[in-house]
């Protein structure tokens, strides 16, 4: 069997997983994907191959796999299984925060972990778990090659003006500023875009990851300008069950006013909010647009709202639009969305072709919309498997006592 790479993105509650073999001239050839799903409530184990082929569909019970670690047991146990004992000659990892120290991938240690460790209360959804298996790998295998890639990277070359707050310089300089987040994913993007949609990918494009997590970017001749995420993940856009967007003045009403704690505050920014705090029924868009509710109506208005203002927002910083790009869950899979955007969008110059909408085509503006419109799965794995080969072949190339460390 070829050399393999690991790729593994682990979330609160779940891990997604894709194996891909190195090929003729260094290509990557996707062998297996799969996710653990409901770790600590109905953990659920599937994979499948190239052809959709099930290779694996299993369940256990909330105390067999109740963490995520836990969780990565499962995963070795089955990948063990299928490529034999033969190892993956690297891993990558989707890690959420690399603070002002990491803006390109890394090669993980001991003293690399400890500093990502020290991130976690900017991403405290995120950044543990994405941190828990590569531990537990560091601790099983550490001869083997780890390699960290940072949702914040694409976005460290922002203008400073970006990059601010308002406050003074001290704070600044300690690392308090805007990153942004959904790099890897905005990565792919800009990178796909040079295949898909030429005309626009030297331009300027706005694009929207909207899923569970959502953030939307402001890309200009393949650089990020801007992005709605800032100091953490949870600032921005309304997401599936985090705030977004929040005067901070709320927060000290919480703490004042409600005598609300600091981890009692971050509990109801990150688990109470967004889609499921307006509706009062569910964080998933799908059971939203399915329900009769008001509520939940409102909710996707606000979802809606939110997109539209900050598409206007990230023009400004562009100074105009070539074009918009939905991707992520959402962005991909919900028609009824992106038309309720689009249309509130013609102002700006996007004029939607609604059959080409309903059916998730590719372009889905009309023929002859000034800024054009489209519709592209994101491969945030794909990108991750890219930057670990590249960091794989430097490190063989590279003379032990010169290494990064």
């Amino acid at each position: 069997m070829s050399e393999t790479i690991l790729v593994v993105n682990a979330g609160s509650s779940s891990i997604k997983f894709q194996l891909f073999a190195i090929g003729n001239n260094e290509q990557l050839e996707r062998r297996l994907k799969g996710q653990i799903e409901g770790v600590g409530t109905q953990p659920r184990l599937v994979a499948k191959d190239t052809t959709g082929k099930t290779l694996i569909d299993e369940r256990w019970s909330a105390a067999e796999v109740a963490t995520v670690p836990a969780a990565l047991e499962k995963l070795i146990g089955f990948l063990r299984k299928e490529i034999g004992s033969k190892l993956p000659v690297a891993v990558g990892h989707r890690v959420a925060h690399g603070g002002t120290k990491y803006s390109e991938p890394v090669v993980v240690t001991s003293a690399v972990l400890n500093e990502l460790e020290r991130l976690n209360p900017l991403a405290p959804l995120h950044q543990p778990n994405n941190i828990a298996p590569i531990r537990a790998v560091l601790e099983r295998q550490p001869g083997l090659l780890q390699v960290a890639c940072f949702d914040t990277a694409f976005h460290r070359n922002h203008p400073e003006v970006a990059d601010r707050f308002a406050i003074p310089e001290t704070l600044y300089n300690e690392g308090v500023r805007r990153y942004g987040f959904h790099g890897l994913s905005y990565e792919y993007i800009t990178e796909r875009l040079h295949v898909v949609a030429p005309e626009v990918a030297n331009g300027r494009v706005v694009v929207a990851h909207l899923g569970s997590g959502a953030s939307m970017c402001a890309i200009s001749a393949g650089k990020s300008l801007d992005c709605t995420m800032g100091f953490t993940a949870v600032d921005g856009l309304p997401m599936g069950t985090r705030a977004g967007q929040i005067d901070a003045g709320v927060v000290l009403y919480l703490m004042n006013e409600k005598k609300m704690s600091v981890k009692m505050v971050e509990h109801f920014l990150y688990h109470d909010c967004g889609l499921l705090g307006l509706s009062g029924i569910s964080n998933d868009v799908r059971e939203l647009l399915a329900s009769p509710s008001p509520q939940a109506k409102l909710a996707l208005d606000y979802f809606v709202y939110r997109i539209v203002v900050f598409t206007g927002m990230l023009a400004a910083a562009m100074n105009g639009i070539d074009g918009l790009v939905f991707t992520a869950g959402i962005g991909e899979n919900a028609p009824a969305i992106r038309e309720a955007v689009v249309k509130r969008l013609s102002w700006l110059g996007l004029n939607l072709a609604s059959e080409a909408n309903a059916k998730g085509e590719l372009k889905i503006s009309a023929k002859h919309s000034p800024v054009a419109c489209y519709v592209i799965p994101t491969d945030e794995e794909l990108m991750i498997a890219n930057h670990t080969l590249c960091v794989l072949r430097e490190q063989a190339s590279t003379p032990v006592s010169q290494r990064r460390a």
